[in-house]
């Protein structure tokens, strides 16, 4: 992984810190690890720290995963299934064309390389998303909406991308391949998850000691992302099915009372544990990147992936009006501008192969863009909220 037991250590102090402060100048979390994280990059002989795609992909977004979904009340979540689908599906789509076409003719760069980015950028991030909405505040079916595309449209996303990677390697690539790898990817996840989650529950209802209970729960939640994964399936849909089954059947004589109270606060701890390490690493590889060599295209990338957020949002909602699953026009702005990347798109970006034409401009434009979207987005997404209430209570 790269990480030590003594810079984790560190790590989590300056976490501590960077929190306590954050809270008394009302700065986000998550923004405030980002900018320490730089600045610990900028102080002489800090040793840097790697950040991987195993360290993000295998070791850290499996708890948030599994933390976000044991939250989610599925009676809740049923009724949102259609809008969260089509903003998981159609929505990347048009997101992820909007962005590759509009770099093809801003930048001229060729078009594997803006239909990687395009890929990249097309998702929202469910690690920097759940936290910082949960930071805010922000609860109800709006919070639900957001948290729950975040966690969906991953499949869509790894599908894309897998598709294109087999497309530059001369693989050759048909419509109906593709629906199928999507489905695989997709409702694989959901099977392998669900099945190894109901295997652990076997077992864990006859446990009575809630540090087991608490046990359990952790090898429900990185075996089921790790099976899918191994079976090249959706790892997150896998430790989000996961997650919404233990939540959503906990308090039926699975967990005892005692344990379902210590399970949400570990898996909160777990999750300000994973986020804190995401976001400082982040931060600390920031001053790596010579952004001032690539400022247009950052731009011109930065606004389309924004425009590609509100035609995909605005677009799927149009649709979903027709149906019980409207969303209303303050919703939907916060969904555009709510939309974070961060994590998922660095764990893709640092797994490409050194022989992808590009890969260096995609590196640092993936960053600048996750970095502009943690700490712009992230900074405005609570005073707009604040904005789109006091109107609607001024109607």
């Amino acid at each position: 992984m790269g990480l030590n037991i003594e810079q984790i250590e560190a790590l989590l102090l300056v976490a501590a810190v960077v929190a306590m402060l954050a809270r008394r100048v009302r700065l986000p979390y998550t923004v405030g690890l980002v900018l320490a994280g730089a600045g610990l990059a900028l102080i002489p002989h800090v040793r840097e720290i790697p950040l991987t795609k195993t360290l993000i992909f295998n070791v850290l977004l499996p708890p948030l995963i599994f933390e976000a979904a044991i939250q989610i009340p599925w009676t809740e979540l049923r009724k949102e299934i259609g809008v969260v689908t089509l903003l998981a599906t159609l929505g990347v789509l048009l997101s992820a064309i909007l962005v590759a076409t509009g770099l093809k003719f801003s930048t001229r760069w060729s078009w594997p390389t803006v239909i990687l980015l395009g890929v990249l950028l097309s998702a929202t991030d469910p690690v920097s998303v759940i936290a910082t909405f949960k930071e805010i505040g922000i609860k109800g079916r709006l919070r639900l909406l957001v948290e729950s595309e975040s966690l969906f449209n991953d499949g869509t996303v790894a599908v894309l991308f897998m598709v294109v990677l087999a497309a530059l390697g001369g693989v050759h690539i048909t419509v109906a391949g593709v629906c199928i790898s999507f489905l695989y990817t997709s409702f694989g996840g959901i099977l392998y998850g669900g099945l190894f989650t109901l295997f652990v529950m076997l077992l864990t209802h006859h446990a009575e000691d809630h540090l087991i209970e608490i046990t359990f729960t952790t090898v429900a939640a990185y075996g089921s992302f790790m099976l899918a994964e191994h079976f090249h399936s959706s790892g997150v849909f896998a430790a989000m099915t996961a997650g919404l089954i233990f939540g959503n059947t906990g308090n039926n004589g699975i967990l005892t009372e005692k344990g379902r109270d210590a399970v949400i606060s570990f898996w909160e701890y777990v999750a300000f544990i994973a986020n804190s390490l995401i976001f400082l690493l982040i931060g600390m590889r920031l001053p790596h990147y010579a952004f001032a060599h690539y400022w247009i295209p950052i731009i011109y990338t930065i606004i389309l992936v924004i425009l590609g957020r509100a035609l995909a949002v605005y677009g799927c909602s149009a649709i979903a009006s027709f149906t019980r699953s409207r969303v209303s026009y303050t919703n939907q702005h916060i969904l555009v501008w709510g939309g974070l990347r961060g994590a998922l798109a660095l764990a893709l970006v640092l797994g490409l192969s050194p022989d992808i034409p590009q890969r260096g401009d995609i590196i640092v434009v993936t960053f600048a863009v996750v970095a502009f979207s943690i700490i712009v987005q992230g900074i405005t997404i609570g005073p707009l909220l604040q904005m789109m209430n006091r109107n609607e209570e001024s109607k």
